[in-house]
């Protein structure tokens, strides 16, 4: 899975294996470590949630994103490439979300 952070936005790309594991066990997730120990990693997930809207959440070197379960299960078993959501992080600050397939992807 692929993560990319830009100005206020977090984009994530799942190969088609990635997906394949999402759909099937509600979460996909990637470590890279950043120093010595096991809290020194940087953990970043996708998730499905039972919500009905997108939430992110950070904390202890974990970044995850929630997907609302319907829209989780409409994008594994479909055609559909990608998810979008913008959600609003503060009174005046938004963080757009952008999950999608990188099926081209043989990594």
């Amino acid at each position: 899975m692929k993560l990319r952070i830009e100005d206020n936005s977090l984009r994530l790309r799942l190969s088609e294996e990635e997906v394949h594991q999402f759909a099937e066990g509600g979460r996909v997730a990637a470590v890279v470590p950043l120093g010595p120990t096991e809290t020194d990693n940087l953990t970043y997930a996708l998730e499905r949630a039972e919500s009905e809207e997108f939430r992110v959440t950070y904390g202890a070197g974990a970044i995850t994103v929630k997907v609302p379960a319907a829209l989780a299960t409409h994008w594994t078993s479909t055609d559909q490439n990608g998810l979008a959501a913008t959600l609003m992080v503060a009174e005046d600050k938004s963080l757009k979300i952008l999950i999608e397939k990188d099926l081209d992807c043989r990594h």
